[in-house]
């Protein structure tokens, strides 16, 4: 498997994934620490419970979202962010179409194809 990204990556360039129904990611760059990734949301999508051994970060890079970490639900929009330690249950509503910039360390292998 292949460790690491390319250097530059372009949008244009990388095709969008499927990650759940009206939800698509786009892998923009990772190595075995880190990894960055797009998620690309329609109205209504559903980001759906789930936990993962790794650290997340989120920015909200446009519209906007209810997010509930560790039975905390909280409304989000553009340019807020959200911390989520290893290994908590989170889960995300799309309330107004938009975009989220996750990063995950160590980088998440299973959004890689083999």
């Amino acid at each position: 498997m292949k460790t690491r990204s390319e250097t530059f990556l372009y949008e244009n360039q990388i095709p969008w994934e499927p990650a759940g129904e009206s939800v698509v990611r786009q892998v923009m760059g990772y190595d075995g620490q880190v990894m960055l990734v797009k998620v690309k949301f329609e109205k209504g999508a559903v980001g759906t419970a789930h936990t993962h051994y790794h650290t997340q970060t989120t920015y909200v890079a446009s519209g906007k979202f209810e997010f509930t970490v560790d039975g905390e639900r909280k409304t989000v929009s553009t340019g807020d962010g959200i911390y989520i330690e290893p290994d908590v249950l989170h889960e995300c509503v799309c309330l107004e179409a938009g975009i989220l910039i996750d990063c995950f360390s160590p980088m998440r292998a299973d959004f890689l194809k083999h």
